[in-house]
């Protein structure tokens, strides 16, 4: 089924469909009209020669800069050329086309002044496949994402490039060949299609979306090392975290008692030690946190994906102009970074737990490194230096970018909020995050093979995806293939889906 925008909220889901899963995309009617009727009313103020900015007046510095008639309709290609200024490799494919959609969503609102031909275009080239090529880097993440968003307009013109049927290509020559007509950019039609954090937007919800199936993973992977590790089980029941409230930590409480349900640890049959170390027990509340954390990042991507973000805003109920800064990334950049800073504190956690399990002194019983063989071999104990440079890396990275404003264009954009920052790096902190949470996952399948008791119902489907991908390590061999091979099935979200289909759906903190 079809999109369609404009008779409803849209979701993360909704981008995620788009973007990467090829959804088709429909206007509503009653977008369309919304979107025709400001226009109606933007051409009559530019009739009257009613000053606005952006569409007969230059722009951030320039602002002042009165244009006439005929460089009202010239303005708008010079505006595309000159902020078209990235640098860099291409976004991929699936970030641009959840720019384009998010950029379809605001125009459906009705305030953005373009001509309905504008917006009809990107919803075509979404649905033909037609994906601009844009850098990556160049977005300060005020005034919107200019730079990149720019480089998707120039196909507007017929100019730039295009990624089509898997080849990249002049954007005239995709155009063609997809059967799109080239609208060309009227008067305030170049500035309506760039005036927002778009591609912020679009990158960050495919995060989220992807962090949510990131954290249920640890959660599976954090039973495992439980199990494996002879846990006492009453850190993780349900009155506990109730008489706390965090609703993160009683999701993450519930899930982990999910995964290990059946297991004879729940039954007093093994001994276990009165009180485990934090890396265990504080399990649920750290996990909790970043699912706090997550559940309002995912609220604000939304009310953004739902929102009017551009300068001006046009609205023809009240036949006014009203400008400001909804380009501002401010609203996503905070908490993308507090949601990538939780994904390093989960890994960080991870990793802390895999050290208990290669620690003999630690890990209850379990061989050195979880190998029969210490001494002539070593087993996976460069796996934790592996899991450790990773981690370096995403604290590092987890600096935030919402404080790291540079004044630009003659101090008039003197506080901007570096959100495509934010929105790279949070793309690889949680790169990173698969990678270390596979290695917990195969040194905790590798523990759990040394255990002779029940587990529970979800670890043992846990264990046997894992097995799948990675063979028990009887003996040493290059563990190279292992970690990447993982770290894939992380990514495919493949744990999760076996144990899912073994014990249910794990739950969300929304």
């Amino acid at each position: 089924m079809s999109i369609v925008v404009g008779d409803r909220r849209l979701t993360i889901d909704d981008v995620v469909r788009v973007a990467r899963h090829g959804e088709t995309v429909e206007l509503s009617p009653a977008a369309v009209e919304r979107i025709k009727t400001c226009r109606g009313m933007l051409t009559k103020k530019i009739a009257a020669r009613e000053i606005m900015y952006g569409v007969n007046t230059g722009i951030g510095e320039l602002s002042e800069v009165v244009l006439t008639d005929e460089q009202v309709e010239q303005f708008q290609r010079y505006l595309i050329y000159n902020h078209a200024a990235g640098f860099g490799e291409p976004c991929p494919v699936e970030h641009v086309r959840a720019a384009m959609f998010s950029r379809i969503a605001v125009h459906a609102q009705g305030h953005s002044g373009c001509r309905p031909d504008i917006t009809r275009t990107y919803v075509e080239m979404l649905n033909k496949g037609v994906t601009p090529v844009a850098c990556e880097k160049g977005s300060v993440g005020a005034c919107g994402d200019l730079s990149p968003m720019s480089q998707v307009a120039l196909s507007l013109l017929g100019e730039g490039e295009c990624f089509y049927k898997g080849e990249r290509m002049p954007a005239r020559q995709a155009m063609e060949r997809s059967g799109i007509a080239i609208p060309g950019l009227h008067a305030r039609d170049g500035l309506a299609a760039i005036n927002g954090s778009n591609l912020i937007n679009g990158i960050g919800c495919l995060v989220l979306h992807d962090a949510e199936r990131w954290i249920k993973q640890a959660e599976i992977a954090a039973a495992m090392a439980l199990e494996a590790l002879l846990a006492n089980m009453k850190p993780y029941q349900a009155r506990l975290h109730e008489l706390r409230g965090f609703r993160g930590a009683i999701t993450s409480a519930a899930n982990l008692r999910a995964v290990m349900n059946g297991s004879d640890l729940a039954t007093g049959k093994l001994k276990v030690k009165v009180q485990d170390a934090y890396s265990m027990r504080s399990t649920p509340q750290v996990i909790g946190a970043l699912r706090d954390s997550m559940r309002f990042a995912r609220e604000q991507f939304e009310i953004e994906l739902n929102g009017v973000a551009d300068n001006p805003i046009f609205c023809p109920g009240e036949n006014i102009v009203l400008t400001g800064a909804n380009f501002q990334g401010s609203p996503m950049t905070l908490p993308l970074d507090t949601v990538a800073a939780g994904v390093t504190m989960v890994s960080v956690l991870s990793e802390r737990r895999l050290n208990r399990l290669l620690n003999s002194a630690l890990s209850v019983g379990l061989p050195p490194f979880l190998t029969k063989g210490a001494g002539m071999f070593s087993g996976l104990m460069l796996s934790q230096y592996t899991a450790d440079t990773l981690i370096v890396e995403q604290r590092i990275l987890s600096a935030p970018s919402c404080v790291q404003s540079i004044p630009a264009a003659a101090d008039q954009e003197d506080f901007v909020s570096m959100g495509m920052n934010s929105a790279l790096k949070s793309r690889q902190i949680l790169k990173n995050a698969h990678a270390i949470l596979g290695i917990e996952l195969i040194a905790a399948a590798q523990a759990l093979d040394f255990r002779e008791f029940g587990f529970g119902a979800g670890t043992r489907a846990a264990r046997t995806a894992v097995r799948r991908v990675v063979a028990h390590l009887d003996e040493d061999r290059p563990l190279f293939t292992d970690h990447n091979n993982m770290s894939v099935a992380v990514e495919r979200c493949e744990i999760l889906d076996a144990v899912e289909k073994e014990i249910g759906p794990l739950g969300s903190s929304w």
